[in-house]
């Protein structure tokens, strides 16, 4: 009986299989159960001696990515690939649902593949309040900061996203707009979109503009499609609105898209702002205004403080903020008093 056998009698995958019987967290409960019933049936027995090598080669970089369709994490890795292949490190890149938990999934890693270190890109910070202390290699997280959990073997990099947000609001409002709307992200305190919320909320704020999060705000995933309908819900409840700041420019673009379904011109009906500056923002139509993310800069620093971490163990955790950009394009009009 091997592993092929069970995957057959199962109806599932081989990979499927291989992850029930390594005990890895990203199994639907009904297909480990399915796998697992097969498995006491035959009476298999992995060969842990097959494993137990396996687990002990383990030492390239591991990278892993939470979201499937942020287009700013497909640029990153690009770059992150790019620059450990020069180093001379093999990489392997895991990407993990929006939703998922990553730290539980790095700590699976650590002891069945035992990574040199750990590159995460993206993290909601609670799950690594409450699950990293057990992972004892160098690690680094782009895009949030890790300033303060206070571990001796996580840096972080990232973008200040409060005041990248709070600059596009004042941008909107100095192109005469008042009823703008945000869209996209998870609000929970320990999430990136929540320190962009929170950035808009001090500049609508010192601006002296109403702010109803109920009213003006509408989460969805990082995704056009999510984006897409959320942006009918948006226009459901507030169709007076003139501008909307979407949390990606992936979002961006299915607002866009929902707006002209809808018969709303952009800009000339509704402004649309984006969030990170990838490449499909300057070719999209029209092209994105959009803060910039400096992701050659998150890429190298990201690298560097890895590789100094693995090299020198011990070293202190780095914490920096990267710089940004709001770039104009052409996807947001001065509102005509």
């Amino acid at each position: 009986m091997t592993i092929k056998d069970i995957a057959r009698l199962s109806g599932c995958g081989v990979a499927t299989v291989s992850r029930v019987l390594n005990d890895h967290p990203d199994v639907s409960d009904e297909t480990r159960r399915k796998v697992l019933a097969v498995v006491e049936a035959q009476g298999f027995q992995p060969n842990n001696n097959a494993k137990h090598l396996k687990q002990q080669a383990g030492t390239g970089i591991t990278i892993l990515v939470k979201g499937t369709q942020n287009m700013l994490f497909a640029d990153l890795v690009e770059r992150v690939q790019a620059l450990l292949r020069d180093s001379g490190r093999d990489a392997v890149v895991y990407y993990l649902d929006e939703d998922a938990d990553e730290v539980s999934y790095a700590l699976q890693l650590c002891r069945e593949r035992k990574p040199l270190g750990i590159l995460f890109l993206g993290g909601d910070l609670e799950l690594f309040r409450a699950r990293f202390q057990p992972i004892a290699v160098p690690c680094v997280l782009l895009t949030n900061t890790a300033r303060d959990l206070h571990f001796e073997n996580l840096s972080s990099l990232t973008t200040d996203d409060g005041e990248a947000s709070a600059q596009v609001i004042e941008f909107l409002a100095g192109q005469g707009h008042r009823r703008i709307c945000l869209l996209g992200g998870n609000w929970s305190c320990s999430q990136i979109s929540y320190r962009r919320l929170e950035g808009c909320r001090r500049a609508f704020q010192r601006l002296g503009l109403p702010f109803d999060p109920e009213r003006q705000c509408e989460p969805c995933c990082y995704s056009m499609a999510d984006a897409y309908a959320a942006t009918e819900r948006l226009l459901d409840r507030r169709p007076d609105l003139t501008a909307i700041f979407a949390m990606s420019d992936v979002m961006a673009i299915g607002a866009v898209r929902a707006l002209r379904d809808r018969g709303r011109r952009v800009p000339e009906d509704i402004s649309v702002v984006g969030y990170d500056g990838i490449p499909m923002a300057s070719y999209s139509v029209p092209r994105l205004t959009t803060v910039r993310q400096d992701t050659q800069r998150l890429a190298e620093r990201g690298v560097d403080v890895l590789l100094r971490g693995i090299e020198r163990r011990g070293q202190a955790p780095v914490h920096e903020v990267v710089p940004f950009q709001l770039i104009p394009g052409e996807s947001v009009a001065r509102l005509e008093a």
